[in-house]
């Protein structure tokens, strides 16, 4: 079986051949009867949190911590205290009655997160343009942020043809809103079964609506109290982290917004009803092998350069070993006792990514006999890796669909809001203390000539640029 992260949990997508963008769904790869690959990412877009071992993120009213899980990368990233609120307290919850009366006297908005997708050919050159452009994809250091611009005009106006490419040969576009849009009508629907009346908000990192559009309408609504949920069942800098520093820097600036009620869910892997909503995709793709205990599960996860997780702590290999280990977990019980393993797709560029390659092993799958499919998005899985499965001895190909609106899915994220709601209490932030405010003015000099040299260099060197495409593309 194939999975991959870190990706929104809201179906298949089509993504650009450059990452990180969202894992759309659990996808599997057979060889020779014997391999199943299958992509893991969440339900496609967004996971867990609360139930076993996530929970969301939660400031007590009173100044203190009440957090159970928090990843360092966002600790780092936010400096939190909570303050006082207004909105009334909740109180109590039933499960057969779902939520507390006071819950419903407030104005309840979701809002869901993900990466967005270009639409149409013609919006793949600026979607691309505003990933890269992304300091949480691009990590430069602080004295070059000015290249940070240029950099991404160059690299997303190199990439575009070939992106186009592949986005003509899956429609033309990323159904990813389309996804995304549906999942927010069903969330909507499982929690007015809960007795919770609520506003779905979406907000896309990269494209429309942006999530700045989104939160233009919550304070428009007037909003009383916030979830903020992104799509990605594990968390990274890299999407998730990204998401909440446009919230972070919105809270800070947005005077509504630093007294508003807000509960936030960094992942939700962990959570039961996720879990065993992949296990049941698994078990019945699994089914349909003459010998389904011979199946390798595959799980192609979308990677990360290395550097996120050694140097800035990004917990997202943690969570994903950890997604995997649980999902393994409800298999065995099942007694499914199929053996699996992992690797990493959709590297791009010179840096070291996280290992294994999923495209190194596809080969040596196909090498031993093992027949498998696994799926990042709907054009590099079915496509580049099937071809590249083929030339290497596999033969028999297919893939488990993404969760998208499953009942048992939904319904577990809409628990996940529920229990969120009594965390939920006013942010205050205070911008970190900026670490080079005392470096030395010639050592800042310095780096900002040679940056400038770097810039001219790259953007005016043909050579050196067309040297700099072939390494990109």
């Amino acid at each position: 079986m194939s999975s991959s992260g870190p990706f929104p949990a809201t179906g298949t997508h089509a993504s650009p051949p450059s990452g990180p963008l969202p894992a759309t769904g659990t996808h599997h790869t057979r060889s020779c009867g014997k391999t199943i690959s299958t992509r893991f990412t969440g339900s496609t877009k967004h996971e867990q949190s609360l139930h076993g071992n996530v929970k969301p993120l939660q400031l007590a009213a009173n100044g203190s911590s009440c957090l159970a899980y928090r990843s360092p990368v966002l600790k780092n990233q936010w400096n939190l205290s909570a303050s006082s609120s207004s909105a009334n307290a909740v109180t109590t919850f039933d499960d057969d009655e779902g939520v507390s009366t006071s819950v419903n006297e407030e104005k309840i908005g979701v809002l869901l997160l993900n990466l967005g997708g270009p639409e149409t050919l013609d919006d793949v050159q600026p979607f691309l343009f505003n990933l890269f452009a992304d300091p949480d994809i691009i990590r430069l250091p602080r004295l070059f942020r000015f290249l940070q611009r240029p950099l991404a005009k160059l690299i997303s106006t190199f990439r575009a043809p070939k992106s186009k490419e592949g986005y003509a040969s899956i429609g033309g576009g990323s159904p990813l809103r389309k996804i995304t849009d549906e999942q927010a009508n069903a969330l909507k629907i499982a929690l007015e079964k809960k007795n919770l009346n609520a506003n779905i908000y979406v907000g896309m990192r990269y494209w429309y609506p942006f999530t700045e559009e989104a939160i233009d309408q919550i304070k428009k609504d007037k909003i009383t109290k916030l979830v903020v949920l992104p799509l990605y069942p594990q968390y990274s800098i890299s999407t998730s982290g990204s998401s909440i520093r446009v919230l972070q820097n919105i809270v800070k600036e947005d005077s509504y917004f630093s007294g508003l009620p807000i509960s936030i869910i960094e992942s939700w892997y962990q959570r039961d009803g996720y879990v065993k909503s992949m296990a049941d995709l698994i078990e019945k793709e699994l089914s349909a092998f003459s010998n389904p205990e011979e199946v390798m599960i595959f799980f192609s996860a979308h990677g990360v350069p290395l550097t996120y997780v050694e140097d800035a702590g990004d917990p997202y290999r943690d969570q994903m070993e950890d997604c995997i280990a649980l999902i393994m977990g409800e298999l065995r019980s099942r007694g499914i006792l199929n053996s699996h393993t992992l690797a990493y797709q959709s590297r791009v560029g010179p840096v070291q990514w996280l290992k294994p390659y999923t495209d190194e092993v596809l080969v040596e799958l196909g090498q031993k006999g093992f027949v498998s499919e696994h799926i990042e998005t709907l054009e590099e899985i079915d496509m580049e890796y099937k071809e590249l499965a083929l030339e290497s001895g596999i033969k028999n190909w297919g893939r488990v669909p993404a969760l998208g609106c499953t009942s048992t899915f939904i319904s577990d994220l809409a628990d996940a809001v529920v229990e969120a709601l009594p965390s939920a209490s006013a942010l205050a932030t205070r911008k970190p203390e900026d670490t080079d405010s005392s470096m030395d003015l010639m050592h800042y000099l310095t780096k900002m000539f040679f940056g400038s040299i770097l810039a001219f260099v790259l953007l005016l060197s043909p050579r050196l640029v067309s040297t700099f495409r072939n390494t990109i593309l």
